[in-house]
């Protein structure tokens, strides 16, 4: 049976799906009734950042406006192609082409892990002009565990602290851990795929939360499931199992650590499966314990309908909020993305001095 979020999802693809053939029966668009852009009253160098689709303009924009300086501005766009591709691989085939007036910026994946002995990775995390997340997307950031207390008081305007993200997403991470290191050095071998993205989401995800002891029951019952599939992958694979500590140790070198594997697993997997199964369980918590709060205060009658209005007009999509978190900046891993595009920035504006 789908879970409430699934519906959910279905309901916006649906929704999607409506729009893009209303939009095709309309026709082309008529440029001429488009506006032309503002002029820009400054004489900073436009350099152009090209993005691997639409999803990212706004997180890569919140990125770079990090970096406000008195030379370059930065343009946050996807590809600017007749065929209109997107996707990562589109900005790999653009690599010889980025500069100091082109930069491209995309998800690492398993790049940043597997740089060592895969050229392509060695070209992304090499080149001056190509940016990644280190984090394996953007969506791993947006679940970053200390920013997600705030997503909840966003969502229903409460700051009530009843449930602890970091140490739940810290015992997460643990729970996970052995079958990580299968999926991604089943990934770094390619030639045979022992254990797939589809069979890692389904064995890592969270049917539900449940909240008391900070979501005690919840990781047990993951426990058990990651302990049965380890055992089905180590009988079915005992070569592979005895490589699997070593592989363990070399990404170790990267940051990957039991503790913060969250970090590095796949993003959509980490926020659809995990993260908000966790936001929608806190927030309908804290959202009761408002409504309680205001039945139980003095207000009777019409006044006490309008507060209740007030609070639930007041509420917003938790998605919608997570989507725009930025209060991911404390994170190791953005300090090395921030690192890199400063290097960049110091260069480039030394050579226009």
């Amino acid at each position: 049976m789908a879970t409430r979020e699934e519906k959910r999802a279905l309901k916006r693809e649906q929704l999607l799906e409506k729009m893009r053939e209303k939009a095709l029966t309309k026709g082309k668009v008529d440029v001429a009734t488009l506006p032309a852009p503002l002029p820009l009253n400054d004489c900073r160098r436009c350099v152009r950042v090209f993005v691997e689709g639409y999803e990212d303009v706004a997180f890569w924009r919140s990125i770079f406006d990090h970096f406000d300086n008195p030379y370059l501005r930065f343009e946050i766009s996807v590809p600017t192609r007749e065929d209109l591709p997107k996707g990562k691989n589109v900005l790999i085939s653009m690599a010889d082409k980025a500069n100091e007036e082109l930069l491209l910026c995309m998800d690492s994946d398993f790049d940043y892990l597997f740089d060592d002995e895969d050229a392509t990775s060695a070209k992304i995390t090499s080149s001056p002009y190509m940016f990644h997340t280190y984090a394996y997307s953007t969506e791993n950031y947006l679940c970053y565990a200390p920013s997600l207390h705030n997503i909840c008081v966003k969502a229903v305007k409460n700051d009530t602290h009843i449930f602890d993200f970091e140490k739940f997403m810290r015992e997460y991470s643990r729970t996970i851990y052995p079958l990580f290191l299968w999926y991604a050095y089943s990934a770094s071998r390619r030639t045979e795929r022992a254990f797939p993205l589809v069979d890692f989401k389904a064995s890592v995800r969270i049917g539900y939360l449940d909240i008391t002891e900070n979501g005690a029951n919840t990781i047990a019952w993951l426990s058990r499931n990651v302990e049965r599939r380890v055992e089905m992958l180590t009988a079915a694979y005992p070569e592979m199992a005895k490589e699997i500590p070593a592989f363990g140790e070399r990404i170790r070198s990267k940051g990957v650590e039991a503790e913060n594997v969250y970090m590095f697993m796949h993003g959509h997997t980490l926020m659809d499966c995990v993260v908000m199964i966790l936001l929608s369980g806190v927030c309908e918590k804290l959202r009761q314990m408002s409504l309680q709060k205001i039945i139980a205060s003095s207000k009777e009658g019409v006044a006490l309908k309008n507060e209740m209005s007030n609070y639930t007009n007041s509420l917003r999509s938790i998605r919608d909020v997570l989507l725009d978190n930025e209060n991911y900046t404390a994170s190791p891993l953005y300090a090395r993305l921030k690192a890199d595009i400063q290097s960049y920035i110091d260069s480039t504006i030394s050579k226009m001095k």
